[in-house]
């Protein structure tokens, strides 16, 4: 019988140096150690390879330029959004949440690896940290593929403070789910909610962002 050979990484796509500048070295590194590690430890699954470039780090990426001040980046998994955007973005300070230990261990070894200086790694569960006094309130929230909105927006607003933004990156039915999330979007008071489609102007894929003030 045949062996079936495994995936193999993504080439990386011209777009990339465009986006991460002189830090593309990190951004390979991280890529790469990702690739190495990431099915063994649960954080992607065997299939990402041929698309972890692309589907991964260049969707988390597109965030970065909307960044600004302290922002939190809710159930961080395999650091996508979180370390990517530490990376693109020096100038920013990141905080990674993530409940898991096996995560927040991979995260912070990562940190350590690439010798990031703007990110803390904080073992918690969001809708606890309210009232800690852990690093909040926030500038900025961001995540990904964590849960439909409806159950994500009660994680996230609490944690940003009064005018700060929600960074939260969505599939294509973004639209759909704002408008099933609406009871979540009255209670916690946020503006201007709509959706930011980015990445065409790159010649990629769209990355789609709901994006919410949090209102006083």
């Amino acid at each position: 019988m045949n062996e079936v050979a495994p995936p193999e990484l993504e080439a990386e796509p011209p777009q990339a140096i465009a986006l991460f500048g002189d830090r593309i070295k990190l951004a390979r590194s991280f890529t790469q150690s990702l690739a190495a590690q990431g099915e063994t430890l649960g954080l992607i699954g065997p299939r990402e390879l041929p698309h972890l470039w692309s589907r991964h780090i260049l969707n988390s990426a597109m965030l970065a330029p909307l960044l600004r001040g302290r922002v939190g980046d809710v159930g961080s998994g395999a650091g996508l959004p979180g370390l990517v955007l530490a990376i693109a973005r020096p100038d920013v300070h990141l905080t990674l949440i993530e409940p898991m230990e096996r995560r927040t261990a991979w995260l912070q070894a990562e940190v350590d690896r690439m010798g990031l200086d703007n990110v803390a790694v904080l073992r918690a569960r969001a809708e606890e940290l309210p009232g800690s006094g852990a690093l909040l309130p926030l500038d900025q929230v961001t995540a990904r593929a964590v849960s439909a909105l409806r159950t994500l927006l009660p994680l996230t607003a609490p944690l940003a403070r009064s005018g700060g933004e929600l960074l939260l990156l969505k599939g294509a039915r973004a639209g759909e789910e704002i408008a099933a999330a609406q009871k979540a979007i009255r209670k916690h008071r946020l503006q201007d909610v709509e959706v930011l489609e980015l990445g065409a102007e790159h010649g990629l894929e769209v990355t789609r962002v709901v994006r919410a003030v949090v209102d006083p």
